[in-house]
């Protein structure tokens, strides 16, 4: 049996030399070193080839899971009610008013060279070549990309992506495959209806203003646009609605961090679809020139 020591002269509780040595104080860790400018463009450029290669599995893997049954075809026509019907309104007033604005800029500097009748064939090839499908899959893609990336960011916060597998279900078939597949179809139908109100509005405001009539305008345009330049123009509209979902989905299925890292994943979406779909115009651009 040991002996017990004896207490403190002051009245205190004995404190071990150790239990001493640990609740002082201990010496301050230190800061991490701060990365120089060449460092972090290296790490920003490491982050980006890793996301471009799980991008590309993604899809390679979404593409797989179209060809394989059951078919998702309910989740993919509601994707496209989503997708289509609630970005309508953006795309019309969008449309009409660039449609607009071009038809005022264009008539006002070909007023001056006495070439107003011009002003329809510009307008109707600048709409059907780049504004219609770009500018349209731009302004979509930011909304539509941004909500897939809420979405699946919020499931996969939650756990419920993990519930999936667990559940022996694939989550690129279940998430993926319908909203890529619903993007796809989707944008053509948004874009030439983008089209076709972008020029009613330029047609209107020309005759409004300079008083050009609607039937010349529409002629003019008419003769200079040709079904090659419809076909690449609307021809580059199913890569964008395929970057758009693919881009969101890859950005909501990486999501970490709770509701912050939700809010990450949403701004990092838009930022990456309008970048991809400016960067892919031009590589579509030149292989239609290309082709017709």
């Amino acid at each position: 049996m040991s002996a017990s020591l004896p207490p403190p002269p002051d009245g205190r509780p004995s404190v071990p030399p150790e239990s001493r040595m640990m609740s002082g104080m201990m010496p301050a860790l230190p800061k991490p070193r701060e990365l120089g400018f060449f460092e972090r463009r290296y790490e920003q450029v490491q982050h980006f080839v890793e996301d471009l290669g799980v991008v590309s599995m993604l899809s390679a893997r979404t593409v797989r899971a179209l060809f394989a049954r059951p078919l998702e075809w309910r989740a993919a026509v509601y994707q496209m009610e989503v997708i289509g019907v609630a970005s309508v309104g953006i795309a019309s007033v969008t449309a009409i008013f660039i449609g607009m604005v071009m038809a005022l800029q264009f008539a006002h500097g070909l007023q001056k060279f006495g070439g107003l009748e011009y002003v329809g064939r510009v307008i109707g090839l600048s709409f059907v070549g780049e504004l219609a499908p770009t500018l349209t899959a731009v302004i979509v893609g930011g909304r539509v990309g941004a909500g897939m990336a809420a979405e699946v960011g919020s499931m996969s916060v939650t756990e419920q992506i993990d519930a999936i597998r667990a559940l022996g279900a694939d989550p690129v078939k279940k998430l993926v495959m319908p909203r890529v597949l619903a993007s796809t179809i989707v944008m053509p139908i948004l874009a030439f209806f983008a089209l076709v109100l972008g020029f009613v509005g330029g047609m209107l405001v020309i005759s409004l203003q300079y008083e050009l009539p609607m039937a010349f305008f529409f002629r003019s345009a008419l003769e200079s646009v040709t079904m090659k330049d419809l076909a690449a123009g609307m021809g580059k509209t199913p890569f964008f609605g395929f970057i758009i979902a693919i881009v969101g989905c890859h950005f909501g299925m990486k999501t970490r961090g709770g509701t912050e890292g939700v809010g990450r994943s949403t701004t990092s979406t838009v930022v990456a679809v309008s970048i991809s779909i400016l960067i892919t115009d031009f590589f579509l651009t030149k292989l239609f020139l290309r082709i017709f």
